[in-house]
């Protein structure tokens, strides 16, 4: 049994199968900024994109969520954003398609309101590295830390596997 589910794109629509997992396959699209294919690892946590130019990328669940795009992450305005912490176990629960244009994943944190655009997507893999080094610096300047404080790892509960809760 894979743990991949699948997404296709059918006319100008997604149509979504299962959860967990997911492969995007887009292939109408030829310009550099739109992926033809992205897959959701579920057990490594990465997300993969590949791009029509042969351009591929491997970005850590982790990665997109303390770069989110959202205003949660961004602020309203220079100088206004949050550093984002506690992310280092973090998953995603499932990824909707924003027009033809965007991902919008949710995470296991609660934390749902990014719009993920191709391109964005694609400068965080041509950029990841320096990003990561900026994000890692930034936590140690502030003495926060990659791991969530006991207890906080995750909004979203277990499955009850029988018992009292």
């Amino acid at each position: 049994m894979t743990n991949v589910s699948t997404i296709s794109r059918l006319h100008d629509g997604f149509v979504a199968l299962g959860r967990a997992d997911l492969i995007y396959h887009l292939t109408t699209m030829s310009d550099t900024t739109t992926p033809v294919e992205i897959k959701l690892h579920q057990k490594s946590r990465m997300l993969e994109i590949a791009f029509a130019d042969g351009a591929r990328f491997s970005l850590p669940y982790e990665f997109l969520r303390v770069h989110s795009p959202s205003a949660e992450v961004r602020g309203h305005g220079p100088g206004q954003e949050v550093l984002q912490t506690g992310k280092r176990h973090v998953g995603i629960v499932s990824v909707e398609p924003v027009g033809s244009y965007a991902l919008q994943p949710t995470f296991t944190d609660g934390h749902a309101t990014g719009i993920f655009a191709w391109d964005y997507l694609r400068h965080l893999g041509e950029d990841q590295s320096a990003l990561w080094t900026a994000y890692l610096e930034k936590l140690a300047a502030s003495g926060a830390s990659r791991d969530a404080e006991q207890g906080l790892t995750s909004l979203i509960p277990p499955a009850n596997k029988g018992g009292c809760v």
